[in-house]
């Protein structure tokens, strides 16, 4: 099925929004603590577990509105869902904070067996919105998988190294806007290998 298009504002609300929602959770109620069922929570186990459900309400209503999920969007929500489970059930929030570790390592993993197989698993998730020939595709998916493992260790020393409210202002901010850096400059250094339209009617003749 295609995508649906739809007011992009509205698409990046639904796609960032949860996460800014969780934000803002966790700096309001981040000195309280909550008892339930006998158990007493941190402020950031309560933001973990509410902001399970607003990830989900916004995939659903971008979902609706679009008609189509990508795969890393599933992956991300079967993530927090599990991870988020856990930090709730055994009330310790080590579990959400690895789950970035995990998510990042897994993604330098895929692409690591791709590469391992001469293939870029990069380029059959972008190509349809990234036209590239297949070397530059290399390129990109050697260069981001090492991005990924590189995410995936900074995540490990600094949950495990620093402070809550540190760890969660760089989850929410640090670590996407590093990844957008990386990505647009990469994009932009591989200017020479993109295809163009030319080049797309060229190969058709």
């Amino acid at each position: 099925m295609a995508e649906r298009a739809i007011n992009p504002i509205v698409k990046q609300v639904l796609e960032l929004g949860p996460t800014i929602v969780f934000f803002l959770i966790y700096l309001r109620i981040r000195d309280d603590s909550f008892a339930f069922g006998g158990a007493e929570y941190s402020g950031f186990i309560v933001s973990t577990i509410i902001f399970v459900p607003i990830l989900l309400v916004a995939m659903g209503i971008l979902w609706a509105l679009t008609g189509k999920l990508s795969r890393m969007q599933i992956f991300t929500a079967f993530m927090v869902i599990f991870f988020g489970g856990l930090t709730a059930w055994f009330n310790d929030e080590r579990f959400f904070k690895m789950k970035t570790s995990i998510v990042y390592g897994c993604m330098a993993a895929i692409l690591g067996i791709g590469l391992l197989q001469g293939r870029s698993y990069l380029e059959w998730i972008m190509a349809e919105f990234l036209p590239m020939r297949s070397e530059g595709w290399m390129i990109l998916t050697r260069r981001l998988t090492a991005m990924f493992a590189a995410l995936a260790i900074a995540n490990e020393v600094i949950w495990r190294t620093q402070s809550t409210d540190l760890w969660v202002k760089l989850e929410t901010f640090a670590f996407p806007a590093a990844l957008f850096l990386f990505l647009w400059l990469q994009i932009v250094g591989l200017q020479a290998h993109l295809i163009e339209d030319e080049d797309a009617g060229s190969d058709k003749t």
